[in-house]
């Protein structure tokens, strides 16, 4: 996947070290993942399970769906997200 650079204004004692005025400095791109409406960052390579334990969910009580597609629980350690993939997750809830 082909990135552009994208450059950022340093942090100020960065800034102030490397010259008198504003520095910039190369930051990598973080893959960003629309989940459930929002933008999010996350890790290179993350995986739907590694998702769902970041976010403290359990596995057991949600469904996911990706670029609306359903992931079967089964793949959630293989399905590797990627830059721009749309994610919906559902929690179940008791009740009477």
């Amino acid at each position: 996947m082909l990135h552009t650079r994208r450059w950022r204004k340093a942090p100020w004692p960065v800034a102030r070290r490397l010259s008198r005025g504003v520095a910039s400095v190369y930051l990598p791109p973080v893959p960003t993942i629309v989940l459930n409406g929002e933008p999010t960052p996350i890790p290179e390579g993350e995986s739907v399970a590694g998702l769902l334990a970041h976010l403290g969910l359990d596995p057991r009580q949600v469904a996911v769906e990706r670029n609306r597609e359903i992931v079967p629980r089964a793949e959630y350690p293989e399905a590797t997200l990627a830059e721009g993939d749309h994610l919906e997750i559902v929690t179940f809830v008791g009740g009477g």
